[in-house]
């Protein structure tokens, strides 16, 4: 019998949740996805070296205040990374908008052209890149323009439906709710046990995958932040699913039948929902969980921007 994986491969879009160019060679998923995080760790890694170099020299040429130009050299590695990964991968590479510039609609949609411009200098096509952004109203709003120009985005920190149904709205190619965080959360509030089918993270994916597809809704649902390989097996069928090297290879190691969990041809109906600005910050409000993991999700990822910049900061100092 071939392998939890590769059975899962038949029946959902894999995506690898790293910048381990080595996993990612030798785990073949069709896509990669990236954040702060993970172009930090991918940067400390013998791979890197030379683009770091590259990135510091060209920094070195750079004119402008300081902070603008360890901005643009943190920036430039970012690319580098999602560079390497769109050369493994024979689909899409997720990069990041700055986790600071979340309320900012209008920064956004300007760091996005900038991040597709980047690409395009290094003959990586708009079509091989998703602009990830928090799923912030103006997050949201900035998709939307976005999505119009031909710019394809990842509504990542996804915890609610509220976040959901704005999305699709916007018209957004792409969502990726957070399974785990949202386990994480409800264990720490019950201190429950949970196991994949009371698992609140699976729950809320599974009740998004029903919205959209009972509502012909084409943007796409990636479950993301999974905790075990129980969460991804009771997902199998979703659209997409990102998930780290080590739970790919647990699930490359699996033997034994994977049920397929969801399907577009086997969903519970749900009646649309009509949202607004004030209707998403009333319902987000009333999610606890929702409100407070965004908000921690995008404290997180700004302090790992801060680092990779202060990395930059401290590496041209050296060099200078």
């Amino acid at each position: 019998m071939t392998s939890k994986l590769e059975q899962l491969r038949a029946m959902t879009t894999v995506v690898a949740d790293t910048g381990d160019i080595e996993a990612v060679a030798r785990l073949k998923p069709v896509d990669c996805t990236t954040n702060p995080t993970i172009v930090l760790k991918a940067l400390h890694t013998p791979m890197f070296a030379d683009a770091v170099a590259e990135a510091l020299r060209w920094g070195q040429s750079q004119a402008g205040s300081r902070e603008g130009v360890v901005a643009a050299v943190a920036d430039r590695l970012a690319i580098s990374v999602g560079t390497a990964l769109a050369k493994l991968v024979p689909g899409r590479v997720s990069t990041e908008v700055d986790a600071d510039l979340s309320f900012d609609t209008q920064a956004s949609i300007e760091k996005a052209r900038a991040i597709i411009r980047a690409y395009d200098e290094r003959g990586i096509s708009r079509d091989r890149i998703l602009i990830k952004l928090a799923s912030t109203w103006e997050g949201i709003r900035a998709a939307e323009v976005l999505q119009k120009e031909g710019i394809d985005c990842n509504l990542t920190l996804l915890f609610s439906m509220a976040q959901a149904v704005a999305c699709a709205d916007a018209g957004a190619f792409l969502i990726s709710p957070f399974v785990g965080r949202i386990l994480d959360w409800h264990v720490k509030a019950t201190g429950k046990t949970y196991t994949a089918e009371d698992d609140p993270g699976v729950l809320s994916v599974r009740a998004i995958y029903d919205y959209y597809k009972s509502n012909g809704i084409k943007t796409i649902v990636m479950g993301a932040s999974f905790r075990n390989t129980g969460e991804i097996e009771a997902l199998a069928g979703c659209d997409r699913l990102t998930i780290s090297p080590q739970l790919l290879e647990e699930l490359d190691a699996a033997q034994g039948k994977l049920e397929r969990r969801l399907s577009p041809d086997n969903v519970s109906h749900v009646a649309p929902i009509k949202i607004d600005e004030k209707t998403f910050r009333w319902m987000l409000n009333e999610d606890a969980m929702a409100t407070e993991k965004l908000a921690e999700g995008i404290r997180a990822f700004a302090k790992d921007l801060g680092a990779l910049r202060a990395m930059v900061d401290k590496e041209l100092k050296a060099a200078a």
